[in-house]
């Protein structure tokens, strides 16, 4: 059986969405799903996106049913206009579309609509993301909605709050002398910084957080929403020909950069440690420098998990990490403060991992898993000093550390005290916000960030990147991850079908080239089986192709296991002409630099590569090689390539060596 180019790219036969670039004058914008993205001006990104979403009460984005679209462009513009419901079995809200673009520079998109039922909702209106090159850190000015305007900036690291607030209208230059705009109307919005979810963008939405949520729109109770940019100054011709395109990418090698490569490792849930030892032969020769096993007492965690964890350890050759949940519950399942709950906590965690050897041990509250917004009070849980206390004092002699086993968001809004951990960790997920293909790959935009602003706070203490991948394993905004039975592209995934395919495969080569420029000490991307599993198990959901033909290996292995190699070799600077589309990591390893290139895109891409000599041969995982890279990843053949002009195919990831 082979695999169909949608399974292979993807995971999923979804469908990709249809997209339409509009244009008037020197203003483009592509419609997809509805809303826009990519709106430029003469070439240059002026605003992300603006969209009117839909969320559920778990914020879960509903993906709107749309009918009636009507597309029209001439010389005056183009005017888009449609109807959409947003629905599930229980409720349902409808709302029609206008958008209008006109040559000098001025786009509206208006939405009105009802609720057809009482509407539970998170939020539902209209998102402006402003991008981050050329933004972040530069001068904003922001009006509120009694008139007031300050002049203020972008923040450069992540801001764990909302930098503004009350917001009517935020404006920036885009280039020298041009200045947009962007006014919102049909209710209070504010911004929060976007790259705190890992999202490539400052997001103004409307409806402030303070306001309590969920809440209900009644049946019948109108929504009436618009966003208006206006360009002030005349902007530049827009650069033409392939580069402009971007079907050409140019990366440029330099010398060393004073980072090394990070130790790589894989996450071990407790419920998918058992179907791993059947595959322990393959993780063993993966090479993962560790693995962190999550242990959380609350699901029934105990002994017998924790001997899975030393059998998989001993079979893999791989350190350990224990990854522990303290309960910390009072008699009535609240969150406590209590010491001597602690200490009982602590010592049932110790007990259960008696004979146990980890090399690291990294504890959290298990009510630090939620989300607690800036401004609200955080639950009662352990100090930071007497968690970490009373874990050096269970496992002497052992590296301690701590965090967050959510997400980077709440490390920034609960930050442990400079200094007083061994090492500091957090997690992440790409679609906690979107799910669309585009959304998951510009997520690696925001990585430069987060891990400078922990290297801000952190104290100079190690660096773990811990458990990471598509797929969602927790939902710190709700109950819990989306179940996908259906097999498709969605935020807050459980399990995300891209895990399985090559688009995953380049997102993780994206990570690693980042948290490798970054200097991160050490990365846990993806998992030793499971939903994030880098070798196929049989799991409770189905898995198109994997399933029939059963190979050992999902696309990711290839890449998680050729950066393992690399652990502790010297990285070298590289410069992407393109980093949204290609990413690069280039190391000097077994006395030879080896690079990595990364196509995030669905198209195919030439790369040209400067600053590096020799004769040039790669292993290429793409459509074509697909099959052999899932059956053994370690056959994958090797090729001549001229670096003068390297093809890579859509989502295709390239091991090239010199010398």
């Amino acid at each position: 059986m082979t695999p169909s180019r949608s399974i292979k790219l993807f995971g999923t036969e979804q469908p990709v969405g249809a997209t339409t670039v509009l244009s008037a004058g020197a203003l483009r914008a592509t419609l997809e799903a509805g809303n826009l993205r990519y709106i430029t001006v003469a070439g240059k990104e002026a605003l992300r996106a603006i969209a009117f979403l839909v969320r559920d009460r778990n914020w879960g984005t509903y993906n709107a049913d749309i009918s009636n679209l009507s597309i029209a462009q001439d010389q005056d513009g183009f005017e888009v206009t449609y109807d959409a419901v947003c629905k599930d079995a229980s409720q349902a809200l409808a709302y029609s579309a206008r958008i209008v673009g006109r040559p000098d520079g001025t786009l509206t998109f208006a939405a009105k609509g009802e609720a057809l039922t009482d509407f539970v909702t998170n939020r539902t209106g209209f998102v402006v993301l402003h991008p981050l090159d050329g933004v972040v850190g530069h001068p904003v000015r922001v009006e509120h909605t009694d008139g007031r305007i300050v002049d203020s900036r972008f923040p450069e690291q992540v801001d764990p709050a909302c930098p503004f607030q009350d917001i009517r209208a935020l404006s920036h230059e885009i280039m020298p002398g041009v200045t947009v705009t962007c006014r919102m109307e049909g209710d209070a919005f504010e911004m929060e910084d976007h790259r705190n979810w890992m999202d490539a963008s400052y997001k103004t939405y409307v409806r402030p957080l303070a306001l309590p949520w969920p809440y209900t729109i009644a049946r019948g109770e109108p929504i009436d929403q618009k966003v208006t940019l206006k360009l002030e100054g005349r902007p530049a011709a827009a650069a033409g020909g392939a580069a402009a395109s971007g079907e050409q990418a140019t990366v440029t090698v330099g010398g060393r950069s004073g980072t090394a490569m990070p130790a790589i490792g894989l996450a071990v849930p407790a419920e998918h440690a058992a179907a791993a030892l059947e595959k322990a032969d393959m993780i063993r020769r993966l090479g993962p420098a560790f693995l962190v096993c999550h242990f959380d007492p609350r699901k029934g965690h105990g002994r017998a998990e924790m001997a899975t964890f030393a059998r998989l350890g001993e079979a893999t050759g791989a350190e350990l990490v224990l990854e522990a949940v303290v309960p910390c519950l009072d008699a009535e399942g609240r969150p406590t403060a209590d010491p001597a709950v602690l200490r009982r906590d602590i010592a049932a965690i110790r007990d259960a991992a008696a004979g146990v050897a980890f090399a690291r041990v990294a504890v959290s509250p298990a009510c630090d898993l939620k989300c607690t917004l800036p401004g609200s009070t955080f639950p009662p849980a352990p100090g930071w000093a007497e968690l970490i206390e009373a874990a050096r004092d269970a496992f002497p002699g052992t590296s301690v550390g701590g965090g967050m086993f959510s997400y980077f968001t709440e490390l920034n809004r609960k930050r442990p005290p400079a200094g007083l951990l061994d090492f500091i960790c957090h997690t992440g997920s790409p679609i906690v916000h979107a799910g669309d293909d585009v959304s998951v790959t510009e997520t690696l935009e925001s990585l430069p960030s987060i891990f400078g602003s922990v290297r801000a706070f952190g104290g100079g203490k190690p660096y773990w990147v811990f458990p990471t991948a598509i797929s969602m394993r927790d939902n710190p905004y709700g109950a819990a991850p989306a179940e996908n039975p259906g097999n498709i592209r969605q935020a807050m995934n459980r399990v995300d079908p891209r895990e399985r395919g090559l688009l995953g495969a380049a997102w993780y080569a994206g990570f690693l080239a980042h948290a490798a420029r970054a200097g991160v000490d050490a990365v846990t991307l993806g998992a030793v089986a499971g939903p994030a599993g880098v070798v196929y198990v049989r799991q409770d959901h189905a898995q198109p192709w994997f399933d029939e033909a059963r190979p050992p290996a999902m696309p990711t292995y290839f890449v998680v296991a050729g950066h393992a190699a690399m652990r502790g070799s010297a990285v070298l600077d590289t410069m992407s002409s393109r980093p949204r589309d290609i990413q690069a990591l280039a190391v000097i390893h077994d006395n030879a630099t080896t690079l990595w290139l990364a196509n995030l895109t669905g198209q195919d891409r030439r790369v040209t590569v400067e600053g590096v000599s020799g004769q040039a041969t790669a292993r290429i995982l793409d459509e074509s090689t697909f099959e052999a890279a899932c059956r053994d990843p370690a056959t994958l053949p090797e090729i001549g390539v001229d670096p003068r002009a390297i093809g890579l195919a859509p989502y295709a990831v390239a091991q090239i060596r010199f010398g």
